[in-house]
């Protein structure tokens, strides 16, 4: 049998003889692969920078003149110009408000409102959403164009009749007379079934059907997950708005009761001067506790903000 060389030692040459780019790229006159730019991280210029900082100052500016105006006195409030940097009467005028308001009481019963609100709004919204979007069921639309139709209502037309079938539950001066009338809102309902139209796959729920889920189970394992990001958002909608209230706690609650925040600011600056520097200073303090709950829970509003924004 005749010998056949071996063709190794000539392969090993031309590959040797290769420039290094080629021989990454794994062949001579192949090209490498453009990048596309996916997971870049994009970065702005200037003009980019220099907007967000005008719209960052121009946001924290009222929260900053609150604070100012809440260390200095009503005489210097009142001067031409106004003070723009702090002065020595800060936790002075914050020990007034605290006192004079039962600022205590008031955010514990704010906390108690805004809190119940959201939970019902969202759980109430959620699953009134789902039925909205997905299930079938007679007269859908037009019960969907009625509750959209009530956002168009002004609520100064509802507070007579709602004030009187309080009145006759005797809920007067009581918390649940705040929470239950609002712990569902068309907007919530709309807002959960717009989102659930696209982020819930109606084979996904049909899956579970034929896999033997009940209800229950399906609204839990299956819509509740689904809707998380937006759940986190109306959850946070819903608790602001909550917690500045004015019109119908005024109206349900007193100073005397179980007042709110924003009532029991009512109470403070009264005299015939009103002290302008205390009120600012129970105005700092009905706000501190927003900004706290989304400084600790900001990460997990954004991220699920995000969530559903890359939900295919």
């Amino acid at each position: 049998m005749d010998d056949v060389p071996d063709p190794a030692p000539d392969r090993r040459r031309q590959l040797a003889a290769r420039p290094p780019a080629a021989q990454e790229r794994g062949g001579v006159g192949m090209r490498a692969p453009k990048s596309s730019g996916a997971g870049r991280q994009l970065h702005g210029g200037r003009w980019t920078y220099a907007v967000l900082v005008v719209f960052t100052a121009v946001s924290l500016f009222p929260l900053l003149w609150t604070a100012i105006a809440a260390s200095r006195n009503n005489t210097r409030l009142a001067q031409t110009p106004p003070p723009f940097w702090f002065g020595g009467n800060l936790f002075r005028n914050l020990e007034i408000a605290w006192t004079d308001a039962n600022m205590g009481a008031a955010l514990l019963n704010t906390v108690v409102v805004a809190g119940s609100v959201s939970v019902g709004t969202v759980l109430f919204s959620t699953l009134a959403g789902f039925a909205f979007a997905k299930l079938r069921f007679r007269f859908k639309n037009l019960l969907m164009l009625l509750v959209v139709g009530t956002m168009m209502v002004p609520p100064q037309l509802g507070v007579v009749p709602l004030y009187m079938l309080i009145a006759e539950l005797q809920w007067t001066d009581r918390l649940q007379a705040v929470i239950l009338p609002t712990l569902v809102g068309a907007f919530g309902v709309f807002f959960m079934r717009q989102y659930l139209l696209q982020a819930l796959p109606t084979e996904l729920i049909e899956a579970a059907r034929v896999d033997g889920a009940s209800s229950l189970r399906v609204v839990w394992h299956i819509v509740f997950p689904a809707a998380r990001p937006a759940m986190a958002v109306l959850a946070m909608l819903t608790f602001v708005q909550a917690w500045n209230d004015f019109f119908w706690p005024i109206i349900a609650l007193t100073q005397n009761g179980s007042p709110t925040v924003q009532v029991a600011l009512t109470g403070l600056g009264r005299g015939y001067i009103p002290d302008q520097s205390v009120i600012m200073a129970g105005a700092l303090l009905g706000t501190l506790p927003l900004l706290l709950a989304f400084v600790v829970f900001g990460r997990q509003i954004v991220g699920g903000i995000m969530q559903g924004a890359v939900k295919g």
